[in-house]
């Protein structure tokens, strides 16, 4: 302390020294001390000068400072003092705090700048980044603290670059993370204030902290701190949680699969009693819905977004957003963004929209919510943000719902309006704002029944049949009707181009709306008065959608009217528009300001209702027409008819093709059911499989049974007298036994006569073979044979097969005498004291029930041979006939054989006579002095005629 008396000055001091001087002999004390309390004392005194004297200590001691971080690193307390010097003279926190009631307006920017430069110089040199990610994972709370504080402001001041440096460090982003776990609350919150720093617009560390189990560290942070009800550490978790999921498809992916969604549910779970919200808690909420729209948003991959929207469903969380969109008592701007929320929530996802349409107020009687809201967004009194973000919500809960555009239409149509007049609908409140004196409501209503007609036809033809009372007397008009009459009377410009708009949407597309428009005298010269006037900047814009509405009535015009055909039409705007004039009006459109922010994003967001204007899906629609009414203006009426006819192929196309994807869908319905009945097939057999099994199992138990009870039997035997029953027993079986051998016996002569004829058969069939070898000229004759040969060796094969059964049979009959002669021999044996046993005698007469049943089994085997000895002689019936035919055909081929030959013979006497009539017309045709050709043309000629009669024959 007594140098810090001499360098600061004391009362008894000379001249004090100025603070660059003392600044001087601080930075030489900490260079050249080699104590280090006196070094430790030096660098204490320039982090109490590093506020006032911010720009010389950077200057003056940044190196010394680096170095002590370098060489001191075993004294916590110097190291602390250094990391708090380098955050004074870099940090612009305390200079912009002292500097707020400053009146110098170019303040702020020096401070700025001055942070950036020292930033830069400091990291100019890597090492001491990496250096400083080093003392951060030191423990010691003076070492920590400010380090995380020092590289938090580093990252403010030169982001990218830090980022970059941090990026290639080993385990850089992975050190830092560990700042979330301190159990010191000061350094976690911290921790988290670098991490929102160092994730901004960097993908690759947004990965990496998410990858190091970052959501469930914050998802844990929130949750310890009340969710919602929580301090501004919520807010700086949910910050950085919209940092790691915005922009990010990687992470989103990752927080949807790893379930946290699911944690979000508890954060909207509010009481009955809403008043006096916080301040905190307030923003708290407003980030927490803006991190579910992060999750939702309309710029994330369709497939991704739909993900996040069923799990928002099933996990509860679109249920709890809608009890806080019914709750009372909720603030304005919570509300809002609530709204929006379930907006992105439900937008394109049926389930989700199914659901929203079942949500109920709870009021008395209860309403839709899709009606509250919309009357929210008729009332001039509400918020202008609160009526843009139920516009919002009614264009996202219409968006791809087919069936909601259906529900909203046919609350408009006749059939179905309530006329007591109880409850009020959604169609009657689109009606009544479409109509009203405020020219905002008018657009809202426009533009929400334009989106009930998206992409819809069959909606637009519907919308042709609603009609309204105007006044009390006059006949009602249609809705179409009074929407062009509105139009005519010159009202304000909002609500001229909302009411074009919806026009253009209705009209697009559907050739019936065309003609109900046409039809009405009055609205093709009002369009084009309002086309051909040179008017104002205001009114370029109208003048754009009439000349829109035109173009599209051209387009989609079916010529059904003969005043209003394509061609007349055009011929009118080319005598008092101009085919050039209507072209550069048409672009008015696209080349509006308002145009081109409503083309941005699908949320409608104006700074004024003076700027609503234009509608996200109008820009599309006016996109996709522009071109092609530019083209139809300019087509002549040969071109136009071309055009016809491509579109009615097309539409045929389409036809044929939506049929055949009927039949198609048909059969893969009727190929679902047959699949489903051959699984239900493939189980019944499975369990008939079973049920076999069981049962061949239980036969083969009852055959061991069967086998058991003979041995038991024959062992009784041995001990007991039965010998009456028994010999009136094996005489039966005697008796039997006998026949089935008489019996045996003449089917053994019977087959042995069989046999005999068989091979009487089969020599006569090879005596023929010789015969049929030699003539060889037809294939049917050889077929014959060949099947007859087959039948014949078919015939020997169940002659083997009776032969095998015959064995069997004479096999059995052996066994059963065999077990007769054993009986006879037991029943001698036997001791004739017993024979009285009742027990002994049931034994006998259920031994004696299954050899009458096995002797009636082998009558049947002798009665089934006995038919098959029927078939066999059957067979050689027709084998005897077929041997008949067989000679026959080799009767008829020999008689073919010998009449060739005669014809042959005809013809050599034939050609003998033809040779002596041309050598003899030679002779004369020489005597009268006629060149005759030579003997070898002649007989080459001869031959040539021979070799064509040879193949003649053969062909015959």
């Amino acid at each position: 302390m007594n140098f810090l008396r001499g360098v600061m000055g004391g009362p008894s001091a000379g001249p004090q020294p100025s603070g660059a001087e003392t600044i001087q002999k601080l930075c030489d004390r900490v260079a050249s001390s080699t104590l280090l309390d006196d070094r430790r004392d030096a660098v204490r005194a320039l982090k109490s000068l590093s506020k006032k004297y911010r720009l010389e200590v950077g200057i003056q001691a940044m190196e010394h400072l680096v170095r002590v971080l370098q060489t001191d690193r075993s004294d916590s307390e110097i190291i602390g003092y250094a990391l708090d010097t380098l955050y004074n003279v870099i940090s612009n926190d305390l200079e912009e705090e002292e500097q707020d009631d400053s009146e110098e307006e170019n303040s702020p920017k020096q401070v700025d700048d001055l942070g950036s430069q020292f930033t830069e110089i400091f990291i100019k040199q890597q090492e001491n980044v990496t250096l400083l990610l080093t003392l951060v994972e030191e423990f010691d709370f003076h070492v920590r603290w400010p380090g995380v504080k020092l590289l938090t402001s580093l990252l403010k001041q030169q982001g990218p670059q830090v980022q970059q440096i941090i990026l290639v460090s080993p385990m850089g982003v992975s050190r830092l993370m560990d700042l979330l776990a301190d159990s010191r609350e000061v350094i976690r919150n911290d921790g988290v204030l670098l991490l929102q720093q160092l994730t901004k617009s960097n993908a690759a560390i947004q990965k990496i902290v998410a990858f190091e189990n970052a959501f469930e560290r914050l998802l844990d942070i929130i949750t310890e701190e009340g969710n919602s009800d929580g301090g501004i550490v919520v807010e700086d978790c949910l910050l950085l949680l919209q940092n790691l999921l915005k922009n990010n498809n990687s992470n989103q992916n990752f927080f949807k699969e790893g379930s946290y969604i699911q944690r979000m549910k508890p954060w909207f779970e509010v009481g009955d009693d809403n008043c006096g919200w916080s301040a905190q808690k307030v923003t708290n909420l407003h980030l927490m819905l803006q991190l579910v729209r992060v999750l939702v948003s309309p710029t994330n991959p369709p497939g991704a977004t739909s993900s996040c929207q069923k799990a928002m469903f099933h996990c509860g969380l679109l249920q709890q957003l809608c009890t806080i969109l019914m709750a009372t008592g909720v603030p304005a701007d919570i509300l809002t963004e609530t709204i929006n929320t379930v907006s992105e929530v439900i937008r394109g996802c049926q389930m989700n929209q199914d659901y929203f349409a079942s949500v109920n107020a709870p009021s008395n009687p209860p309403r839709p919510a899709i009606v509250v809201l919309l009357m929210s967004m008729v009332n001039e009194r509400q918020p202008f943000v609160l009526r843009c973000a139920v516009l919002y919500c009614f264009q996202c809960f219409l968006y791809k719902n087919q069936k909601g555009q259906g529900e909203i239409v046919s609350t408009l149509l006749p059939s179905t309006i309530d006329a007591t007049g109880n409850s009020v609908s959604a169609g009657q409140l689109l009606c009544g704002g479409l109509f009203s004196t405020d020219s905002l409501s008018n657009w809202c209503a426009a533009v929400a029944l334009a989106h009930a007609l998206q992409e819809n036809a069959t909606l637009k033809e519907q919308l042709l049949r609603v009609q309204l009372a105007t006044s009390i007397g006059n006949p009602p008009v249609s809705l179409l009707q009074q929407c062009t009459n509105i139009l005519s009377q010159g009202s304000k410009v909002q609500t001229r181009v909302g009411l074009l708009m919806l026009l253009c949407t209705w009209l697009s597309n559907c050739s019936i709306a065309v003609t109900h428009f046409l039809h009405n005298p009055a609205n093709i010269p009002f369009l084009t008065g309002q086309i051909a006037e040179n008017l104002g900047e205001e009114e370029q814009l109208v003048q754009g959608l009439c000349a829109l509405l035109l173009g599209i009535s051209i387009y989609y015009n079916d010529n059904s009217l003969e005043n209003y055909r394509k061609e007349k039409l055009k011929q009118l705007i080319e005598k008092r528009i101009g085919r050039e004039n209507f072209i550069e009006k048409l672009g008015f459109i696209s080349k509006h300001e308002l145009y081109s922010r409503a083309a941005q994003k699908p949320q409608p967001s104006f700074s004024s209702p003076d700027h609503m204007m234009f509608d996200h899906e109008f820009t599309k629609l006016v996109k996709e027409l522009e071109g092609v009414i530019s083209k139809a203006i300019y087509k002549s009426s040969e071109e136009d008819k071309k055009e016809e006819e491509v579109k009615k192929t097309l539409e045929q196309h389409d036809n044929i093709v939506t049929h055949y994807k009927k039949v198609i869908r048909e059969q893969d319905q009727e190929l679902e059911e047959l699949k489903q009945q051959v699984n239900t097939l493939k189980s019944q057999n499975e369990q008939l499989q079973t049920t076999v099994t069981q049962q061949v199992s239980q036969i083969q138990q009852h055959k061991d049974q069967y086998n058991l009870l003979k041995v038991q039997l024959g062992k009784d035997n041995q001990h007991h007298n039965s010998h009456s029953d028994t010999v009136q027993m094996n005489g039966i079986q005697v008796e039997e036994v006998s026949k089935l051998k008489e019996e045996l016996e003449e089917w053994k002569n019977k087959h042995e006569l069989l046999q005999g004829q068989l091979r009487e058969k089969d020599s006569l069939i090879e005596k023929l073979k010789p015969s049929q070898l030699e003539t060889g000229t037809e294939q049917s004759s050889q077929m014959s044979k060949s099947s007859g040969l087959e039948h014949n060796n078919e015939l020997q094969k169940e002659l083997e097969m009776l032969r095998t059964q015959i064995q069997l049979q004479s096999a059995e009959i052996a066994k059963l005498q065999a077990e007769n002669q054993k009986l006879q021999v037991m029943n001698t044996s036997t001791d004739p004291a017993l024979g009285d046993s009742s027990a002994t005698a049931a034994k006998n007469l259920e031994l004696e029930g299954r050899l009458v049943q096995e002797v009636k089994d082998l009558k049947n085997e002798v009665k089934a041979l006995s038919e098959e000895k029927a078939s066999l002689k059957q067979h050689l019936d027709s084998s005897n006939s077929t041997v008949a035919i067989l000679q026959d055909e080799k009767s008829k081929l020999q008689q073919e054989v010998a009449e060739s030959k005669k014809e042959q013979d005809d013809l050599l006497v034939l050609l003998a006579d033809q040779d002596q009539k041309l050598s003899a017309l030679k002779n004369k045709l020489k005597d009268l002095g006629v060149p005759v050709e030579d003997e070898d043309d002649i007989e080459s000629g001869d031959q040539a005629d021979e070799d064509e009669d040879g193949d003649e024959e053969e062909q015959d």
